[in-house]
């Protein structure tokens, strides 16, 4: 039983970074809705509810850095743009592109998972190259400016001692 105890414990001390950081999650959803009524793109189609979880409810996480969550996210796009132009839509596009994309952010160490559905949804959907740019150059930049204040008021009012990002390269 003390191991339950100390996460009980834990969980009450930590109650009002884990509050902000749901507010700030529900914020963020918002913003990529409101993103996505702008590019007029279904909102399955704008990849970042992970990426927000990750970069707002787990900021020292290192898929959560700056360099992972803009990185993957571009590098994962351009891989599926470039498969779907090459090959088309198709279920062996699609995981190829996924492939790709997983080697690309472990080679150049932006690993961020969320960033893994880009291909799939590229491939699957059949979208054109300005999807690189809105939404998800528009998403990374709108989620990288977010988590910076978010986090910058949370370090300074809601009592936790890390920073985000903990590098931005």
């Amino acid at each position: 039983m003390p191991e339950k105890a100390g996460l009980l414990e834990n969980a009450k001390a930590n109650w009002k970074t884990y509050c902000w950081r749901a507010l700030g999650g529900g914020i963020g959803i918002y913003a990529m809705q409101l993103l996505a009524e702008m590019g007029h793109f279904p909102i399955a189609l704008v990849p970042f509810a992970t990426s927000v979880v990750n970069v707002i409810g787990l900021p020292d996480a290192p898929p959560a850095q700056p360099r992972a969550l803009i990185g993957g996210h571009l590098l994962s796009t351009v891989i599926g743009l470039s498969v779907l132009s090459l090959l088309g839509a198709g279920a062996f596009a699609a995981a190829l592109a996924v492939a790709l994309a997983i080697t690309a952010m472990h080679l150049t160490r932006t690993m961020h998972p969320p960033a893994g559905i880009n291909p799939l949804i590229i491939v699957t959907s059949a979208l054109p190259w300005s999807f690189l740019f809105m939404p998800v150059l528009a998403g990374v930049i709108l989620l990288t400016v977010l988590a910076f204040i978010w986090h910058g008021i949370e370090n300074r009012f809601v009592d936790h001692e890390g920073k985000w990002p903990a590098s931005w390269y």
